[in-house]
């Protein structure tokens, strides 16, 4: 199988690219900076020469966008709702354009889409969509609307002989440095893992692992399109999600933090409280009805896995670097 990975050299790229590649097939990825045989550059914006690559490819996956992990600054939400829109523009236009169009385009798209919300789940038949809630901070409407344009672009693309399925992700869980779960594990490891402003908001999550065979499942499965939910079964308030991480990793006591205190800790790791503070309390409606059995459907047994990785990964970079290992 062929496939164009675009917007595939962050955490969730690498996760798809290194397990594409390892079952056989033939991955190209788009990027900004090609640094391998197999990366093809591209703008993002524009159509180019890479647009051949996805001529006669059998799945296109775009990834695209600039990360979340950043203060929402004014600039910053522009161009996060720019790189995510004019990514699946092109991408749409070069399926267009193809001779030989793909028969799946994947669009990453995101969770957030959803309501900030503690009172029930969202699958995608009964899901709120989020942006017009009281008493939350005017920006997290604007980060709605990212997500509605973002699916809207992939939507209105005119390829009628491409199936298009709208990835509606909850983060992303693997030990990879950088990743939201390796900030978590640090914040924990620091004793800084205890609720924030009661740690009462949803977390929503898939395990990487999860997150590969769901997508495997969408490209075999001819029958489904449009947006579909890829998180766990199990979403949990945060002061239990960072209760089990602690557990796992073996840190007893959690430090809590109030809403000055997030926002003190987010501006210090260029981040924003959003990312802490909005309950995303999502569940995958259409891919248990596909019949997807996780292989990680609950956070503390997800967790000790991870925290089991992450450990090998720290044991193996001290091995290459000389240094004994160590707790």
């Amino acid at each position: 199988m062929k496939v164009v990975l675009a917007g595939g050299t962050g955490q969730v790229g690498g996760i798809l690219d290194r397990a594409l590649t390892a079952a056989g097939h033939e991955v190209a990825v788009l990027t900004r900076r090609p640094a391998r045989e197999r990366d093809i550059g591209w703008d993002g914006v524009t159509l180019g020469r890479w647009a051949g690559a996805v001529d006669g490819s059998d799945v296109v996956i775009n990834l695209a966008g600039r990360s979340v992990s950043c203060r929402y600054t004014p600039g910053n939400l522009r161009a996060m709702m720019d790189s995510r829109v004019d990514s699946a523009r092109v991408v749409g236009e070069a399926v267009a354009a193809a001779a030989r169009p793909p028969r799946v385009w994947l669009q990453m798209s995101t969770a957030t889409v959803y309501a900030h919300r503690f009172d029930a789940p969202h699958d995608e038949a009964t899901g709120v969509i989020g942006g017009s809630e009281p008493g939350v901070p005017d920006y997290w409407a604007y980060s709605v609307e990212i997500a509605k344009n973002w699916e809207r672009a992939q939507a209105e693309a005119r390829t009628p002989a491409t199936r298009k399925v709208a990835l509606r992700s909850a983060m992303v869980m693997s030990p990879d440095r950088g990743g939201v779960f390796d900030v978590l594990l640090w914040l924990a490891r620091l004793g800084l893992g205890g609720p924030v402003a009661g740690g009462a908001q949803y977390v929503s999550w898939i395990h990487d692992e999860d997150f590969v065979r769901a997508v495997e499942l969408l490209i075999d499965r001819d029958d489904i399109e449009g947006a579909v939910n890829l998180a766990s079964p199990g979403p949990l308030p945060q002061r239990e999600f960072m209760r089990a991480l602690r557990a796992a990793w073996g840190v007893p006591l959690g430090l809590p933090a109030t809403r000055w205190m997030a926002e003190i800790g987010a501006f210090a790791l260029r981040s924003d409280t959003e990312l802490l503070l909005k309950s995303r309390r999502v569940v995958p409606g259409r891919l248990r009805a596909a019949g997807f059995d996780f292989l990680h459907p609950e956070w503390p047994e997800a967790a000790v896995d991870l925290v089991g990785r992450a450990r090998a990964l720290r044991a193996h970079r001290r091995a290459d670097r000389g240094v004994p290992a160590s707790r």
